[in-house]
């Protein structure tokens, strides 16, 4: 049986904002198992909002370069302390790290480290990060990098929090206007603040669906008051919330931002600009980063109090 560590239970709460005993009583179900014990927290209707964002903790930052109305990269660079994220030497060479990724025709991240740097050709990105990091004296890594060329179209791009979250949208149009790009930044912004994973329901994956239909299941065999109800009812009770869910992680789905009456669907905006601008337009693709996503860092704050309340 793995130890089960104040700081184990801290990141669970926290990703699901379930309740600290439940979160220790699904971390020792699991065996330690993070994953598997949002699973049980899902399963039981303990976990009240499983973040996105999950585990995000690495300091960095995020930016984005364009060429253009056709074409733009963000990039995450990482850094040990927000004290050196927030240092403007470092802000300057991720700048720099987004324009050569604009620039690149890269495929992959080693190639992409292999290019002649941008600002010293003399030097490949790889070397050019070495002197950086004895330039600051901390660990840095460039972890990832994505461009997208619009094909038939043009792409809009949002930066949040000074660089904590980069969003790059790619939009199919004929008409690239002033009014299409703003409609297009407001998508971008969309994105950032809700975090969709698909654009469209036809765009999700089987896999995904199965996976949900399976939590959504084991809740309602848990609800007294699906207890005794007939299989087409309890059918429909999941295919029900498999809907509503997926209104909420597909970007035309979601409910507009900033919808004056609060009901206008993405699609609906954006079906709304096209007929203004007499445009075709539709949404290609999209790409969100946020900074640390995925990434852990060690858990040392409020460690303590939970153990103390806890008793652990």
């Amino acid at each position: 049986m793995a130890e089960i560590t104040a700081a184990m239970v801290k990141e669970l709460r926290e990703q699901t904002g379930a309740g600290m005993t439940d979160c220790k009583k699904a971390l020792g179900e699991a065996n330690g198992n993070m994953e598997e014990a949002v699973e049980i927290l899902r399963k039981n209707g303990q976990a009240k909002a499983v973040k996105k964002e999950n585990r995000i903790a690495a300091e960095g930052i995020c930016s984005i370069a364009c060429k253009g109305d056709e074409a733009a990269a963000v990039v995450e660079v990482n850094s040990e302390t927000d004290f050196v994220a927030k240092n403007e030497t470092f802000q300057q060479f991720v700048k720099a790290v987004a324009e050569q990724a604009v620039n690149s025709t890269a495929a992959d991240m080693d190639a992409f480290m292999e290019e002649k740097w941008i600002e010293d050709s003399s030097k490949t990105i790889k070397e050019a990060l070495v002197d950086k990091i004895a330039v600051i004296g901390e660990k840095l890594s460039i972890r990832r990098f994505q461009r997208i060329q619009a094909a038939e179209g043009c792409v809009a791009t949002y930066v949040h929090g000074g660089g904590r979250i980069g969003v790059i949208v790619e939009a199919k149009t004929n008409v690239v206007n002033d009014a299409v790009k703003e409609a297009l930044k407001n998508l971008a912004m969309q994105v950032a603040a809700l975090s969709p994973k698909y654009i469209a329901t036809g765009d999700v994956s089987e896999e995904y669906k199965a996976h949900e239909k399976e939590i959504i299941s084991a809740q309602i065999a848990q609800d007294p008051k699906m207890a005794g109800k007939p299989e087409n009812v309890i059918k429909g009770a999941v295919e029900g919330r498999l809907n509503k869910e997926l209104k909420e992680v597909c970007l035309l789905e979601q409910v507009y931002v900033k919808a004056e009456d609060g009901k206008q669907t993405v699609a609906q905006y954006i079906k709304q600009v096209a007929n203004e601008n007499n445009a075709e337009l539709s949404i290609c693709q999209f790409v969100r980063y946020e900074t640390g996503e995925g990434l852990e860092k060690k858990q040392e704050d409020f460690a303590a109090e939970v153990a103390a309340q806890m008793g652990m």
